[in-house]
């Protein structure tokens, strides 16, 4: 049985959020989750996040597949058409100019997820103690640091730290990253916006992560929190995903 949660906040500098996320169910009572970080244009970069998720959640409800499979393959569609209709909306709207998003997303079965993602807003897991990063950032600075021009620490506080190298919206071309991950009772799965990433390092969200005593929503919350706490600089948005025992059962 998959449970959510989510929470989002708008920081404590920025002057909107343009973060957005959604849960939705399609026929076969799969779970799709999805987190948008939006950029660029006045408000442009709101309106591509909520495009991106009221889209790609609404035609997910119309689905029925029950397997990974058969969900990257919608998704590689929905993707590219979502990409499309982002850049034609940019087009015709001059105060939209330059909008895009970011999205990472779970679509998650009853013991496996499905991970795909374009952009720096992340998911991990956290399965029998162990914290993993599953998504590997599109974004100039972590090409460098595949390179070894500079190091993870250096990353942290690069000047061009915010140049994104896939995006939905902002080229005609996309290559999202897909990868299918084994799901077994109590484990999570966190998407993330950079707003969480750039505030907690990987062991102060595993912490929160482990609270035993803390509902899903709560971990959520403290997680936001926390962030916000140790700077809020961004917008900062969470999304839990959790498979627990079947009470039906």
């Amino acid at each position: 049985m998959i449970q959510t949660a989510y929470a989002s906040s708008i920081g404590r500098i920025r002057k909107s959020n343009q973060d957005f996320v959604g849960v939705f169910k399609n026929k076969s009572d799969v779970t799709f989750a999805v987190v948008c970080d939006g950029m660029g244009g006045h408000q442009g970069g709101d309106v591509a996040s909520t495009m991106a998720v009221s889209h790609l959640g609404h035609n997910f409800l119309n689905t029925d597949f029950d397997n990974a499979a058969l969900a990257q393959k919608w998704l590689e569609v929905q993707l590219n058409s979502e990409n499309e209709t982002i850049l034609k909306t940019a087009d015709r709207f001059s105060d939209l100019n330059g909008m895009g998003t970011t999205i990472v997303l779970a679509i998650a079965f009853k013991d496996s997820a499905l991970i795909a993602h374009l952009g720096d807003s992340r998911a991990y897991s956290y399965t029998d103690g162990k914290f993993t990063q599953l998504t590997e950032d599109h974004s100039l600075v972590n090409e460098l640091v595949k390179m070894g021009q500079i190091t993870k620490e250096q990353a942290k506080h690069h000047p061009q730290k915010n140049i994104i190298t896939q995006a939905l919206g902002v080229s005609s071309t996309i290559n999202p990253q897909y990868s299918t991950i084994s799901l077994k009772e109590n484990d999570l799965i966190l998407l993330c916006t950079d707003g969480l990433t750039n505030s907690l390092n990987d062991p102060q969200i595993q912490q929160i992560l482990a609270t035993k005593d803390l509902s899903l929503k709560d971990k959520c919350n403290k997680l936001i929190n926390e962030a916000n706490r140790l700077g809020g600089g961004d917008n900062i948005t969470v999304c839990l995903v959790c498979s627990e025992e079947d009470e039906s059962k």
